[in-house]
């Protein structure tokens, strides 16, 4: 039987979440992580491409023996985005809706970032084109070849991890009880999203210093490319206005951003960013056997809910409720989802009710 979404809409009150000063945890009780690398041997690459060792790094919190949970980080992060306060404070703790106690938590650096392998580390702009599947392979081989997992109780992704989540649900649909992808939409690539991720490639690959991925210093478009989308993209109306509410704070705040020391490597973002370019699940999701929750909020610049996107492809899913957060002057745009304290609530109790699927 399909099941009809649930959407909660604007009118939510931010009073059915738990208030942040009860969920919020200190850093010091996120539980820790342990770092590893797994060598996925001959991996093959969408593109036809062969590496004969890629690496795959990837971090776990919790005994191996616990119900396994796969959670995919955003563009350029790695899994150490999950680490902070704002996730794994609010989610990983005793009693909260991972426990690490109950969960063995797996956290990879997707291909091109982190410890995985990247075209930083010599190839250059002769590293395989990837994309979202080939990231999605790598995980799956990941899991299944190296931790020896038959089944993933969840799968769960924020921002291009969310992309990934739905690759995951229809790639691999008998892997997983429940997908939470976040910060995404089940469709192509389009609108501003693309748009703004072109400009930040083409920024880099006309710019003279990159010289065709072999330059000796970066090239300094990356930085100003990377400012400018996520100022386009990222933060919440409202709360750019509340941080810059007239000119000169404006420009103070654009002019930090500007000047902050810029740690990424160009070529291992222009492939980040270049990964997205055929994504599209939405012909697949009839295949997804998962209980879907979609987490995404009101005022996300680049997954905007006026398009009508989320209702006209969740209908395609039989188990999928869509969780809207409203957006507020304390929310962030796109970047609202990676703090667990809107939605940890409504999460836990969607979760505990997903059926456990025999293998």
């Amino acid at each position: 039987m399909r099941t009809l979404l649930a959407t909660l809409a604007m009118s939510l009150s931010i009073a059915a979440f738990l208030p942040a000063e009860a969920t919020a945890q200190p850093a010091s009780t996120v539980p820790e992580a342990k770092l590893a690398t797994w060598v996925a041997r001959d991996f093959r690459f969408h593109t036809g491409e062969t590496m004969a060792a890629m690496n795959v790094a990837y971090r776990t919190v919790g005994d191996p023996s616990g119900e396994p949970v796969l959670l995919l980080h955003g563009t350029t992060g790695n899994g150490g985005s999950f680490m902070g306060a704002n996730f794994a404070g609010e989610m990983f703790g005793p009693g909260q809706p991972l426990d690490a106690r109950r969960y063995f938590i797996i956290l990879p650096d997707a291909i091109g970032t982190g410890g995985s392998s990247k075209p930083s580390d010599g190839l250059r702009a002769k590293f395989p084109r990837y994309n979202y599947e080939d990231m999605v392979d790598a995980q799956y081989r990941l899991v299944t070849e190296g931790l020896g997992i038959r089944r993933l109780r969840l799968v769960l992704g924020n921002s291009m991890g969310g992309m990934e989540t739905w690759v995951w649900a229809t790639r691999y649909p008998k892997m997983l009880d429940a997908a939470v992808p976040m910060a995404s939409m089940p469709a192509a690539m389009s609108g501003r999203n693309w748009m703004t991720r072109r400009l930040i490639i083409d920024s880099v690959r006309n710019d003279p210093d990159w010289k065709g991925g072999d330059y000796t210093v970066q090239p300094r478009s990356i930085q100003f490319a990377s400012v400018f989308y996520a100022i386009a993209t990222n933060g919440g109306n409202q709360a750019l206005v509340k941080a810059a509410p007239d000119r000169a704070r404006a420009d103070a705040l654009l002019d930090a951003r500007l000047k902050a020391p810029f740690t990424g490597d160009a070529n291992n973002h222009v492939w980040q960013w270049d990964a997205s370019r055929d994504y599209d699940p939405s012909s697949k999701l009839g295949l997804v056997e998962a209980h879907v929750l979609a987490i995404n909020s009101a005022d996300d610049e680049r997954n905007p809910p006026e398009l009508g996107v989320m209702e006209r492809e969740l209908a395609k899913v039989r188990h999928a409720r869509l969780l809207l957060v409203p957006g507020s002057a304390d929310t962030g745009g796109h970047g609202t989802t990676a703090n667990a304290k809107w939605w940890k609530a409504e999460f836990d109790a969607w979760f505990k009710a997903v059926p456990k699927r025999a293998d």
